[in-house]
């Protein structure tokens, strides 16, 4: 059984930066999401999936444990960046992470400068961080409808129930 090395996936800023250009330059369509990505289930990966069929190349902006922690309180992430990295540069549909600290991607956005950004169909689209500066940027934003009723709090919340007596 043959391993892949994932590594090669998980980048710096700087470095995304520097193969964004190349990727444009070379005519290739960048596609950006971003999100916690913590207890990865099916609906994280149909969503991945959808966001990768949009262009070329799919970057992941990945909040890390102080952003998480930020939005959802102290007792997430439960998994570590370092772990949700690995798991999600693992999916062939995602071909960069990366890590990011502040509660929003607004930096990465502009920085990277993605043909598309995409985010779940709950967000309405002026809400959505950088859709602004990407529509202005000749790129467009588009909204993934969820293909699984799940998420991470719900998969807490049946753990804690099932084996704790709530949550």
């Amino acid at each position: 059984m043959s391993t892949v090395n994932i590594n090669h996936k998980i980048v710096t800023l700087d470095e995304m930066c520097r193969l964004s250009r190349e990727y444009t330059t070379l005519g290739r369509t960048v596609v950006f999401t971003n999100g916690c990505f913590d207890i990865l289930h099916a609906g994280h990966v149909a969503y991945l999936e959808k966001a990768k069929s949009f262009g070329d190349v799919l970057v992941l902006g990945l909040n890390s444990d102080v952003s998480i922690r930020q939005i959802k309180g102290d007792l997430r992430p439960v998994i570590c960046q370092v772990q949700r990295a690995r798991v999600v540069a693992a999916l062939s549909c995602v071909d960069h992470v990366v890590l990011f600290d502040s509660p929003d991607p607004g930096d990465l956005i502009q920085r990277i400068v993605p043909h598309v950004l995409v985010k779940g169909a709950d967000w309405p689209e002026d809400k959505i961080i950088g859709a602004r500066f990407v529509k202005d940027s000749g790129g467009r934003v588009a909204r993934v409808a969820f293909e699984e009723d799940i998420s991470t709090s719900k998969i807490i919340e049946r753990i804690g129930q099932r084996f704790y007596g709530g949550a």
